[in-house]
C-alpha cells in the first residue's frame, strides 16, 4: 500500500492553485473545497499510478493531481490485465472528460472507482459553478 497524500512531508502543502496561490494543506481539504471540482482523467496506460486527476479551481485553473495522490482511497478488487480495446471495454479511460465507473474486470477499473470516490467526496456542497473542459477538450 502506497503512504496516504496526507502525509506526504517534501512540501507543507498537499496542492497549491499555480494561478490564485490557495493552497490545499491536506489531500481531505483538497477534495471537500466546493470550488474544486473533478474534470477529467488522464490516463497513463503503462502506469496508471502515473496517470492525473485533472481538476477546475473557482478562479479559472486547471489542476493536473497525480492518480499515485490518490491510490491509497481504494480498497477494493485489483484486476492484473487491461481490457481496453475488448468487447468488454467501454472506451472510458480513452475519454479524459468522461468520469463514470467502469464495469470491467480491467486494471484500469480502480482509477475509475477513485474518481467516483472523490465524486462522492463528503463536503463538496454544490458545485455548479465551477468550470468545465472548455480549453483541454481537443
Amino acid at each position: 500500500m502506497t503512504q496516504p497524500a496526507d502525509t506526504a512531508a517534501s512540501s507543507p502543502h498537499f496542492a497549491q492553485c499555480t494561478l490564485c496561490q490557495s493552497a490545499w494543506k491536506t489531500r481531505a481539504d483538497f477534495l471537500a473545497d466546493p470550488h474544486l471540482k473533478i474534470i477529467g482523467y488522464q490516463v497513463a496506460f503503462t502506469d496508471l499510478a502515473a496517470g492525473f486527476f485533472l481538476f477546475n479551481h473557482s478562479c479559472g485553473t486547471t489542476l493536473a493531481r497525480p492518480v499515485a495522490e490518490f491510490q491509497d482511497l481504494y480498497d477494493g478488487p485489483l484486476f492484473a490485465s487491461r481490457a481496453t480495446g475488448s468487447e468488454e471495454c467501454p472506451g472510458y479511460c480513452l475519454r479524459q472528460e468522461d468520469l463514470r465507473g467502469c464495469p470491467a474486470e480491467c486494471e484500469c477499473a480502480s482509477v475509475r472507482a477513485i474518481i467516483q470516490i472523490i465524486l462522492a467526496w463528503p463536503g463538496k456542497g454544490d458545485r455548479q459553478g465551477v468550470g468545465q473542459l472548455p480549453h483541454l477538450i481537443g
